[in-house]
């Protein structure tokens, strides 16, 4: 079973990953920059929307970050 906690770690990864800034991203998908630290620090889960907005800038699959084989 997959947590918020598991989900939480592997935004983290994908963002250090792309090198792209909290301030990028969240200008990338129409959220303000503290939204998206509450995304990875807070356990803050954005909205599906969202969420797929943010697979899409990150360039993931949404199904790796729900751990969905």
């Amino acid at each position: 079973m997959i947590t918020l906690d598991d989900i939480r770690k592997r935004l983290l990864e994908a963002i250090k990953a792309s090198g792209k800034s909290y301030t990028a991203i969240a200008r990338e998908i129409g959220v303000r920059q503290q939204t998206v630290s509450q995304y990875i620090h807070c356990g803050k889960m954005p909205a599906l929307d969202t969420f797929a907005n943010l697979c899409s800038a990150l360039d993931l699959d949404a199904n790796e970050i729900l751990c969905i084989d």
